[in-house]
């Protein structure tokens, strides 16, 4: 009887390790499955980066050199004094701060006081008004944008103002919510809102602080990060927009996004001296991946300089799905 006990016990001690295997192996199996799908996604996004990094910095003659894959034979930066004369860098540089920055402010505080109206208040069709808020993210933009170009130009014919050319079209959407993806910074400042306890305003209420003060000393003071958040969206996605505002803004403000986009035309009428090349089409490539690069750089050093806030943000509004 003991002999067979021990063989039992045997038995189960072998199940239990092959059970303990299996689940080790099948966590391993997990673990491997997850990075190679991290692996291939971030081979997606930092293959064109590094390939724009890696272009930028080849000289003339390592373009044209089939030696020569990803590391150039010597460091060459004439590629960015070229890009910086056919972009007019410090004077588009300056255009896209403003202008950008102008639309971003205009957009955090409209949709700062929306989302905080739809958190905070019960009135009339609110479920109406906030499904059209959905609906206008929903709704793709060449849709409604000759309606809007109709009313811009029935207001210029009626003031005598001349508005397409200017920001002022853009800014106008911006305050009534209809800037670029004005739906979302919406949503983000809505879902941030409605986490803040009622007992904080009940409270400013017993200490006599009517809506203004509960909105400014409660809401903002504790939204700072999301704040931070929404204008570092709306700077970027008006930056990159170029749709719109090549429609609205035409080529009165040269912003870098357009000129990057026009950026082989100006390459051509401001061509670069190449010592011994006579065609300079092939080696453009190499110029427009600079001005590329100088193009992405500001975007860069805004988000680095935010990055602490803006990461906290993100965890506050839930954007994870935590």
């Amino acid at each position: 009887m003991k002999a067979i006990k021990r063989f039992l016990d045997k038995i189960s001690n072998l199940y239990a390790k092959i059970k303990h295997n299996q689940r080790k192996i099948g966590r391993i199996t997990t673990q491997v499955i997850i990075y190679a799908l991290l692996i291939t996604i971030s081979y997606v996004f930092l293959f064109p980066l590094l390939s724009m990094i890696s272009l930028s910095f080849m000289s003339p003659t390592d373009v044209i050199n089939p030696e020569v894959d990803w590391i150039p034979a010597k460091l060459y930066f004439g590629n960015f004094g070229a890009a910086i004369r056919v972009l007019d860098l410090f004077k588009t540089l300056f255009n896209s701060i403003w202008f950008s920055g102008t639309l971003a402010i205009a957009q955090t505080i409209v949709s700062a006081l929306t989302g905080y109206a739809f958190a905070r208040y019960n009135f009339r069709f609110k479920r109406l008004l906030f499904a059209l808020i959905l609906v206008s993210f929903i709704v793709p933009v060449p849709i409604i944008l000759i309606p809007r170009i109709m009313m811009i130009v029935s207001v210029q014919d009626a003031t005598g103002m001349s508005l397409i050319g200017t920001v002022v079209p853009q800014l106008v959407m911006g305050l009534f919510g209809q800037g670029v993806n004005s739906a979302i910074l919406i949503l983000i400042f809505y879902n941030f809102f409605k986490m803040i306890p009622n007992v904080l305003f009940e409270a400013a209420k017993i200490d006599g602080a009517n809506a203004y003060q509960q909105f400014w000393h409660i809401t903002i003071r504790m939204s700072l990060s999301t704040i931070v958040v929404v204008f570092l969206f709306s700077f970027v996605w008006n930056w990159n927009e170029t749709y719109v505002t090549e429609i609205l803004v035409r080529n009165n403000v040269h912003l870098m996004p357009t000129q990057l986009g026009l950026f082989e035309t100006l390459f051509f009428q401001r061509p670069v001296d190449i010592p011994g090349q006579d065609n300079t089409a092939l080696l453009s490539e190499a110029y427009k991946m600079a001005a590329t690069l100088l193009t992405m750089i500001p975007l860069f050093i805004i988000y680095f300089a935010a990055q602490k806030q803006f990461v906290e943000g993100i965890e506050k509004t839930g954007i994870t799905g935590e």
